[in-house]
């Protein structure tokens, strides 16, 4: 079959179409080894162009691309300034009680969250690329890194250790970003679905509203576990520790944050009064607190707050066996999440001005700067989504915008620190709470539900093993969904029959246009994947399927399937087993006496089968084509030139 011609010796695929597949062309081994390097770890291209430069001037574009500082502020001007300066006050105002606020949620001294705010902006302003990214500490990666780090390590048995691993981890999650952005492996962060992410916020968000009732109601002692049942049976446990002095005062604040979102809300142009709020809360709180004496009245404050900017603290990183696997557990997973979102962020506010971020250089960015704060009394910092809108609508223009924010925390570390002593906890516990309320997408959720059951289930499998196990456990449990569905798609690809249309111009899914018309005698069937061991099996039995399927159908119309039509155009590579595959099917086919024809194979592909003489001592090379309808037609003239014969026989 794989040897048929037309009258005169002619072959059938002269007859289809003057262009035809080439099936010459074959690349070195080490530049297809090259491509593929390229497409995986530089798809983006970062350098092209370089090579038609001078060497210095092509030495300097890569420093440029590495720190991207070199390339807007030479173009910086005066005008940019006065947007960066009002952008870099307002999320200054921000970062003050989100900065106590988020470290109170880790079980760290108050004064780290301080420090976190101040180091790691004037890094990213020299390294990363968003304009409208804004570093601080986050709430998710500070509670899962308390969760981590007290199971081993219970903070109230030994607070200086407890710091100690979570400087140590902040070090690690450095080592690892920049790892992660040098060696271009962007893709392991893709492993984090924005289902998952969805999920995980959420149930973080549940949790940790859950848990500022501590706070909220002046409560001392609590759970250091994470899961629902824990934190409220805590909560009634010590019921005899609620006061309803700090109730009250937190009932007035949340009213106070949450009119403050809604006036945002109908009145954009006010953004300024919400992004100033969590600020004003503090000072109301602290005012109020140090006349009335509240924390000899059932309103605990923060405490002490030591005046001075950050102490050096790479003498206390500890890499001990005993503690350095939970430093580097902690770091990993919680780098990976504190990726996921700084660089979702930096995205989605990038589209919104039509700008581009590279999320390599982002991950160099957060790796740097987290070297640098685990030695500078800091705690993991990323791009938190809050404090990044409010930046971005506070009309940023650069990064310059952080150097602002860190001058102005530096200030307050100089000179101001110690009067935020009074700072009531539950006025923290309020900042936190409306800040959470905005992670749980309900209609996200409904969103998913309606479009996609199986990225409902992995968003549900986050929010639901957090919010009644641990964070890790949802989380992995959400990315095990995500990658098993991942393999399913791999391991049982889409194929499908196809039928024609608009006179036999176009060629599409018979399922998905029941009206295409199918092809007397001709079965067409499209692959739409990468043919590898693991799937290899599937489409041999799916490929036969539909054959007898066809058989059955063409014999109740009273003909006979004599060709089927393999279009590869969907087919991005194919290995041994692939290749054997084909084969095989081909072997099958040819005893029922079914010619097999392919269509529209990709150079990655053809090199395959004419190295192994799948085309050469099978197929044919005269039944491989370019487009279905050139198939088509050949297998038209094949049956015209059978029937011929027939006839002329009788």
């Amino acid at each position: 079959m794989g040897t048929a011609a037309g009258d005169g010796g002619r072959p059938l695929g002269a007859v289809a179409a003057e262009h035809k597949v080439n099936l010459t062309a074959q690349r070195p081994f080490s530049e297809a080894l090259r491509t593929g390097l390229a497409e995986t770890f530089f798809p983006d291209d970062p350098f092209r162009g370089f090579g038609s430069l001078p060497p210095a001037e092509r030495a300097w574009g890569g420093l440029k691309y590495f720190v991207p500082a070199l390339e807007w502020a030479p173009r910086y001007t005066l005008g940019k300034f006065k947007y960066d300066l009002l952008a870099g006050v307002t999320i200054a105002s921000l970062a003050i009680p989100q900065g106590i606020s988020y470290a109170k949620l880790a079980n760290l001294p108050p004064i780290i969250g301080l420090y976190s705010s101040f180091v790691p902006p004037l890094l990213y302003a020299v390294f990363g690329s968003s304009n409208n990214l804004a570093v601080g500490t986050v709430a998710a990666a500070s509670l899962l890194l308390a969760s981590i780090i007290e199971a081993e390590v219970p903070r109230e048995d030994n607070p200086e250790l407890y710091l100690q691993i979570f400087y140590t981890a902040a070090f690690f999650t450095g080592v690892i970003q920049t790892a992660l952005g040098v060696f271009r492996l962007g893709l392991i962060v893709d492993f984090l679905s924005r289902s998952t992410i969805t999920g995980f916020m959420g149930g973080t968000a549940a949790i940790i509203i859950l848990q500022q009732l501590k706070g909220m109601l002046g409560m001392k002692h609590f759970t250091s576990k994470t899961d629902i049942i824990s934190v409220v049976r805590s909560i009634f446990l010590y019921r005899d520790e609620w006061r309803w002095q700090s109730a009250v005062l937190g009932v007035c604040f949340l009213l106070f944050l949450l009119l403050s979102k809604q006036l945002r809300k109908k009145k954009p142009n006010l953004f300024w009064v919400s992004a100033i709020a969590p600020f004003m809360v503090v000072i109301i709180g602290g005012i109020f607190a140090f006349l009335v004496k509240g924390n000899e009245h059932g309103i605990p404050i923060v405490g002490d707050l030591k005046k001075g900017i950050n102490p050096l603290s790479i003498s206390q990183l500890t890499f001990t066996d005993n503690h350095v696997k939970t430093a580097v557990k902690a770091g990993f997973l919680s780098g990976i999440l504190a990726l996921a979102e700084g660089i979702a962020v930096g995205r989605s506010l990038a589209l919104i001005k039509n700008e581009q971020i590279d999320g390599n250089k982002e991950m160099i960015a957060f790796g740097i700067m987290n070297i640098a704060g685990s030695c500078t009394s800091c705690y993991l910092t990323t791009g938190p989504f809050s404090k990044s809108a409010v930046n971005f609508h506070a009309g940023c223009r650069t990064p310059m915008s952080n150097v602002v924010m860190s001058v102005c925390i530096m200030l307050v570390l100089l000179f101001l620190a110690p009067l935020f002593k009074y700072t009531p906890l539950v006025a923290l516990s309020s900042i936190i709470v409306v800040a959470m309320i905005g992670l749980i997408k309900v209609k996200e959720f409904l969103h998913l539900y309606r479009v996609d059951k199986f990225d409902f289930c992995i968003c549900m499998a986050a929010f639901v093993g957090v919010v009644f196990f641990t964070m890790v456990i949802g989380l992995g449990a959400s990315i095990g969904l995500s990658v098993i569905r991942a393999l399913l798609h791999v391991a049982r690809p889409t194929t499908c029959k196809l039928g024609s249309m608009a006179g036999g111009e176009i060629f599409c899914d018979v399922r998905h246009y029941p009206h295409a018309r199918s092809i007397p005698n001709v079965l067409v069937l499209q692959l739409g994947s990468p043919i590898y061991f693991v799937n290899a099996g599937y489409l041999r039995e799916r490929i036969l399927r539909w054959v007898e399927d066809e058989e059955s159908a063409s014999k109740t119309d009273g003909q006979d399937l004599q060709y089927v039509i393999l279009d590869l155009g969907g087919v991005s590579s194919i290995d041994n087993t692939g290749i054997g595959m084909l084969g095989e099917v081909h072997k099958s086919l040819d005893r029922k006496g079914i010619t097999v024809a392919l269509t529209n194979p990709r150079l990655e592909v053809t090199e395959k089968l004419v190295l192994s003489g799948f085309i050469r001592d099978k197929v044919g090379k005269e039944w491989v084509f370019l487009t279905v309808k050139d198939a088509i037609t050949a297998c038209r003239y094949g049956l015209q030139r059978s029937r011929g014969k027939e006839q002329s026989e009788v």
